[in-house]
């Protein structure tokens, strides 16, 4: 396994923000169906990213909504879709919360950790051009929002697959019954069909494999929980969530390997946690994947992409690993326009890339607020590689 010395920013093309939350009309939100309180738009970002038929590219952008006042009368409020009663809100007295993170508030009440979201997020297709540098239309018609009981705290960051001659959409699911990963299955890459829950225990991230490996499908996954054991003190890598894989012989039934993953490893600095961030392409070198590294800072930690080539026939082998230089991080001068939204400082989160010409575009969410494209040489891969 080799790892790489520096990133060559001269190989970045373009970079810019394509999708905000000003560039969203409430007034079409599916939370109109029930909530009547006033809302606004924390973030649309952390965007699927996919190649459409007509050969224009399609972010599925998460938009996240919440109350315009989510703290009333001395009560910390959010938002719930009901199956009864569509979009509305709960509340609790505020000094039961803990709320150092603006994404969510601990309820202090509970004997383990328990967590409410400060906002309700659903999906929007938005329909690029072929470069991905301008919008061509938001299908406000094609929007997927709650249909389910486990998806009453909403539905989260989309990661788009192209296998076969269809697009699978696998996305994070939040409730009280469960943390879930949910299915969704289309034909032209805008009309999708819910196929139901294929991860039911806490499980972010899950990425699948553009194409059947030694006649199976794979998938990384990224399992979480609220205790960790330790690494031994001469271990290379760092306690807490990893990315692992799993095979499945249907796309509905997974097994997870026997053998770890992608771990943390000590010597970066980027091992608080790592997880999924782009499904893993075939490349002429192998299996190309972006991922994300979390550095400690504050409460949230610092967001960057890294990433890794895997072996083509055999996954599980990593072939080369940059864990150290980031590919991405954060970028202040692409929100200086927007700086007044800003509630979250140093967080990067890829989550598309598509192929264009002699580069890859790839699509993240920026500092939790809006969507950005990267446009990246080919080379910069194919270089580290070789070198």
């Amino acid at each position: 396994m080799q790892t790489a010395e520096c990133m060559d920013n001269s190989l970045i093309k373009s970079d810019h923000l394509i999708f905000t939350p000003g560039d969203v009309d409430l007034t079409r939100s599916p939370l109109r169906n029930g909530l009547k309180e006033r809302t606004f738009v924390l973030g649309a970002f952390n965007p699927g990213l996919c190649r459409l038929p007509n050969g224009n590219l399609l972010l599925m952008v998460r938009v996240a909504e919440a109350l315009s006042e989510a703290v009333f009368d001395n009560e910390v409020r959010c938002i719930r879709w009901d199956k009864e009663n569509n979009y509305l809100s709960d509340s609790w007295p505020l000094g039961q919360a803990d709320m150092k993170d603006p994404r969510s508030f601990t309820l202090k009440s509970y004997a383990f950790p328990v967590c409410a979201v400060t906002s309700l997020s659903w999906l929007l297709p938005v329909e690029l051009n072929k470069d991905g540098s301008l919008v061509n239309k938001i299908h406000y018609d094609k929007i997927i929002s709650p249909r389910f009981t486990s998806q009453e705290y909403g539905i989260e960051d989309p990661r788009i697959s192209f296998i076969g001659d269809r697009y699978y959409m696998t996305t994070c699911c939040v409730s009280s019954e469960r943390h879930s990963t949910i299915l969704y299955v289309s034909d032209d890459g805008l009309n999708y069909k819910c196929l139901g829950i294929i991860l039911d225990h806490q499980n972010k991230d899950m990425l699948l494999f553009e194409g059947k490996i030694n006649n199976a499908y794979h998938a990384l996954t990224r399992p979480l929980g609220s205790c960790y054991f330790a690494s031994h003190p001469s271990s290379l890598y760092h306690p807490g969530a990893a990315v692992q894989m799993a095979t499945s012989p249907d796309l509905l039934h997974w097994k997870p390997c026997d053998a770890a993953f992608l771990r943390a490893r000590r010597s970066s600095s980027a091992n608080i946690k790592i997880g999924g961030g782009t499904p893993p392409m075939l490349t002429d070198e192998g299996w190309l994947m972006l991922y994300h590294g979390v550095e400690n800072k504050s409460d949230v930690g610092i967001y960057r992409t890294f990433w890794a080539i895997l072996e083509k026939d055999n996954p599980l082998k990593i072939l080369y690993l940059e864990d150290t230089v980031p590919l991405l991080e954060a970028n202040p001068e692409l929100t200086m326009n927007i700086s007044d939204l800003i509630y979250l400082n140093d967080v990067v989160f890829t989550t598309g890339i598509a192929q264009h010409e002699d580069d890859f575009i790839v699509a993240s969410g920026e500092l939790d607020l809006a969507c950005r494209i990267t446009r990246i040489s080919k080379n910069y891969f194919s270089n580290a590689l070789h070198k």
